[in-house]
C-alpha cells in the first residue's frame, strides 16, 4: 500500500498519511472485545461455556446491527453514525467488568454483551468504504483494479495486525494485571480513537451518494448469488476464528497453564497472516481472484487439519503459523471480490455485510465450540476449525461455478 506506485501513492495522498495509523488504532477495541469478553467471563465466572456464549451474543449483536449501520451510513454519512455509536459502545464496555464481577445473573451479563455487540463501531468496513471512494475519485479507471488489490491487501493486513495486537494485549494485561483491565482499555480506546476516526476529513465521503451520475441500486441486488457466496466465505472465516480461539482457550485451560494465555498464542497465527495478506498486492493479475480464493482456502483447510491433530503446545504453535499463511490471503481475496460485486451506492452496506458475516461466524463458533470443550473435551474441539475451513473452500467452488467465462483480464473493476 505504501509503495511508490502511482495508484497507491494517489490513494495515500488523498486519504492523508495520518489516516492510516488512526484507522489502525481505532480498530483495536473491536479486536479486543471478543477475546476480552471471553477471557473476563471465564476468569470471573469459571465457565468456558458461559464465556463462549457471551462472545457469541456480542457477535450476534454486531452482525444484526452491522448491516443496518452500513445502510444508515450509505444514506447519512459516516460521521453522523459513528460518533454516537462509538460513544455508546465505549460506555457499555466500561460498565461490563463491573457487571461481570457483581452478583448479577448470567442473563444480565449476556444482555449487556448483546448491547456491546450491537453498538460496536464498524471501523474496518467503514475504512474500506472510505478508501474505495478515494480510489474512485483519485485513480484513473484503468488503474483502479490495481489500486483496489493494493488497498484491500493493506486493509486485510491491518485487520490481521490488529487481531495480533488485540488478543496479545488482552493476554498480556490479563496475565500481568487482571482480565478486566483489557476491557477497560478497549473502552478508553473507543472513546478517543473511534471518535477521532469518525471526525477525520475522509469521514465526509459518502460513497452511496457522492456520484450523481448513478442511482442507488435496489436492496435486492445485495442478495445476488455471487455476492452471497462471498458472504458465505467470510462466514466460514469467522467460524474458523471463533472455533480456533475457543478451542485453544479450552486446550490451554485443560493443560493446566490457564486459558488466559490463549490471546498470546493466538497472535502467532496473525504473523504469517498479516505478512502474506500484504504480499497479495504483489501477486500477478493473471492469478485470478477465484483461483486465489480456492488456493489459499485449501491451504487454510490443510492447516486446520494439522491443528486438529495437535496434542501439545509446540504442535499448536506450528499449526497456528500454517493457518496464518492461509487465512490472511483468503480474507484479502474475499473483500476484493466483495468490493467488485458491490451494487451501486451500496458500498458501506456490502462491507458491513461481509464484516458481520465474519463476526456472526466467530460468535456462533465460540458458543458451539465452548459447549464441545465442556461436554466432549478439547481433543474433539480442535477439529472444529477444519469444518469452518471446509466451508470456505465450498464457497470458493460455488463462486467459481458462477463465473465460468471470466478471465483475470476481464474481471470487473470498481465503477
Amino acid at each position: 500500500m505504501f509503495r511508490t506506485r502511482p495508484t497507491t501513492s494517489a490513494v495515500v495522498r488523498s486519504a492523508g498519511l495520518s489516516y492510516f495509523p488512526l484507522a489502525f488504532v481505532a480498530r483495536l477495541p473491536f479486536a479486543m472485545m471478543t477475546v476480552g469478553v471471553l477471557t473476563l467471563v471465564v476468569a470471573e465466572r469459571g465457565s468456558v461455556t458461559l464465556g463462549g456464549l457471551n462472545s457469541a451474543v456480542a457477535g450476534i449483536g454486531t452482525a444484526f446491527a452491522g448491516p443496518l449501520l452500513g445502510a444508515a451510513t450509505d444514506r447519512f454519512g459516516q460521521r453522523r453514525v459513528l460518533v454516537p455509536v462509538g460513544l455508546l459502545h465505549g460506555a457499555l464496555l466500561a460498565a461490563f467488568p463491573l457487571v461481570v464481577a457483581s452478583s448479577a445473573a448470567s442473563a444480565a451479563v449476556l444482555a449487556l454483551s448483546v448491547l456491546i455487540g450491537m453498538s460496536a463501531p464498524q471501523v474496518a468496513p467503514m475504512s474500506r468504504t472510505r478508501l474505495m471512494a478515494v480510489i474512485r475519485r483519485a485513480v484513473q479507471r484503468d488503474r483502479r483494479r490495481q489500486a483496489l488489490d493494493g488497498t484491500m491487501a493493506y486493509e486485510s493486513a491491518a485487520d490481521e495486525m490488529v487481531f495480533i495486537v488485540g488478543p496479545f494485549l488482552v493476554g498480556l494485561l490479563a496475565t500481568a494485571i487482571a482480565p478486566w483491565v483489557a476491557i477497560a482499555g478497549a473502552a478508553a480506546l473507543t472513546l478517543v480513537f473511534v471518535t477521532a476516526f469518525a471526525l477525520h476529513p475522509t469521514g465526509r465521503l459518502q460513497p452511496g451518494a457522492q456520484d450523481s451520475s448513478k442511482t442507488q441500486a435496489p436492496a435486492r441486488e445485495l442478495a445476488r448469488f455471487p455476492l452471497l457466496t462471498v458472504v458465505t466465505g467470510t462466514l466460514g472465516v469467522g467460524l474458523f476464528f471463533g472455533a480456533t480461539l475457543t478451542s485453544l482457550t479450552g486446550f490451554l485451560a485443560a493443560d493446566g497453564g490457564g486459558g488466559d494465555r490463549a490471546g498470546l498464542l493466538y497472535g502467532v497465527m496473525g504473523i504469517g497472516s498479516a505478512v502474506l495478506a500484504l504480499g497479495t498486492a504483489a501477486l500477478p493479475q493473471r492469478f485470478s481472484l477465484r483461483a486465489r480464493w480456492a488456493a489459499f482456502g485449501s491451504l487454510l483447510l490443510a492447516g486446520a487439519l494439522l491443528y486438529a491433530t495437535a496434542r501439545s503446545v509446540p504442535a499448536l504453535v506450528v499449526a497456528l503459523a500454517v493457518l496464518g499463511c492461509g487465512v490472511g490471503p483468503t480474507l484479502v481475496t474475499l473483500y476484493s471480490v466483495g468490493a467488485l460485486l458491490s451494487p451501486a451506492g451500496r458500498s458501506a452496506t456490502t462491507m458491513t455485510m461481509l464484516n458481520s458475516a465474519v463476526v456472526v461466524g466467530q460468535a456462533l463458533a465460540s458458543a458451539v465450540t465452548g459447549v464441545v470443550v465442556d461436554r466432549f473435551g478439547t481433543t474433539t474441539a480442535l477439529a472444529a476449525p477444519a469444518l469452518a475451513a471446509a466451508l470456505v473452500v465450498a464457497a470458493a467452488v460455488a463462486y467459481a461455478a458462477t463465473q465460468p467465462r471470466v478471465s483475470p483480464q476481464t474481471e470487473p473493476v470498481p465503477a
